[in-house]
């Protein structure tokens, strides 16, 4: 069993360069399409309401709909594009969402330059709280001058789970590579705290380079401290501009050879399976 902790869809491409055909580039069809080909299961769609998709929390829903056995919706909920973010109420935001969507996690975008204090905020406090109460997985986007905040929310709410996007902002290269991984191993002391093994393209300074040797030191060292609390992701249809969807899935399942079978077995599904079987129960019809 193979499931995609990390996809996305739009009904209207959002990012530049433009493309020739927006309405058709990040649709859900072209997702499903593509894990028909290449043998993935399920996928879990994080929402971004970005640009010209303000309502891509509605798509997702629906598109859900449509493919109830082949999707799991992350909403978006307060990410830093957003009029909301940080801002007062997120408590009850978060509940609307999961009372409008079924959502078996929010996702939550952090501005890079934030320095993530609001985590501990009364606010924030009653945010992560409503999350754990509700059953929900977190899916955070967040820099690793960030994971600081993320432990002490971890902490304090040991069953709920937070699952890092893109190995949470690692590079393989630059001055503070070294340190930032040191600062997201510390992370995998805590069992609540888990990686999205994604973002090839985003570690590499050579974002062509596939099967991206340069970045194989970053995922050896993470793996070795979070082990099996890791869950593949392909960052489809972003990770377009930097290799297909099938690279995506090789560049973990084929060159990352240091993992044994079974934990592959693992990061490739069965850990994610796992998660989802605990979080909230919704229903798709």
């Amino acid at each position: 069993m193979i499931i995609d902790s990390h996809c996305h869809s739009w009904a209207y491409w959002p990012y530049l360069p433009p493309v020739p055909d927006p309405e058709n580039h990040g649709a859900v069809e072209q997702l499903i399409h593509q894990m028909d080909v290449n043998g993935v299961d399920r996928a879990t769609i994080v929402c971004a309401q970005i640009f010209r998709n303000f309502d891509n929390n509605d798509y997702v829903a629906a598109a859900l709909k449509r493919y109830p056995d082949r999707l799991e919706q992350f909403a978006d909920v307060d990410s830093m594009w957003s009029d909301t973010y940080h801002t007062p109420g997120a408590a009850a935001r978060l509940e609307e969402a999961a009372e409008r969507w079924p959502m078996k996690a929010f996702t939550h975008y952090v501005a890079r330059e934030d320095d993530a204090s609001w985590f501990s905020s009364p606010d924030g406090i009653d945010f992560f709280k409503t999350a754990e109460q509700l059953g929900l997985i977190a899916s955070i986007a967040l820099a690793p001058h960030h994971q600081g905040q993320l432990r002490k929310v971890a902490e304090r709410h040991p069953d709920l789970v937070f699952l890092c996007h893109h190995m949470s902002g690692l590079r393989a290269h630059g001055d503070d590579a070294r340190a930032n991984v040191d600062n997201v191993i510390e992370s995998s002391k805590l069992p609540n705290i888990f990686l999205k093994l994604s973002g090839f393209h985003y570690l590499t300074d050579t974002p062509w380079n596939f099967p991206y040797p340069d970045t194989r030191w970053v995922y050896e060292e993470c793996y070795e401290a979070f082990g099996t609390n890791m869950c593949w992701g392909s960052d489809f249809p972003v990770v377009k501009k930097s290799m297909t969807h099938l690279q995506s899935l090789e560049a973990f399942r084929t060159h990352c050879d240091f993992v044994s079978t079974d934990d592959r077995d693992a990061i490739l599904g069965g850990t994610l399976d796992a998660l989802l079987n605990r979080s909230r129960t919704v229903d798709k019809s």
